[in-house]
């Protein structure tokens, strides 16, 4: 079982994330949202899933929903590091990894 790593930016950007659910929409979206990365962080963990490459360092990038992908990296065979959520409908060029 691998161990997931939080950078400062993941977490930033997970909370923005259900923060707007909470606020626009409604508590049932934010719970899916949660859902979602719950699952895709646990087949992280236990191997079951590899994402497709982000074509920028070493990053990977997984779809948590259509509108948000998560980048990560692989820190040896055991760490995971979650680097960020990024909400696909903001403008690519400001996406820093």
């Amino acid at each position: 079982m691998k161990k997931i790593i939080w950078s400062i930016e993941a977490e930033f950007d997970y909370d923005a994330n259900v923060d707007y659910l909470l606020r626009e929409w409604t508590v049932k979206e934010a719970e899916v949202f949660v859902d979602k990365t719950n699952s895709v962080l646990d087949k992280l963990k236990s191997g079951k899933i590899k994402c497709s490459n982000a074509h920028y360092r070493d990053l990977l990038k997984c779809v948590i929903c259509k509108q948000i992908t998560l980048y990560y990296r692989e820190v040896g065979s055991d760490e995971i590091e979650l680097v960020r959520f990024w909400n696909n409908y903001q403008d690519k060029s400001k996406l820093f990894l």
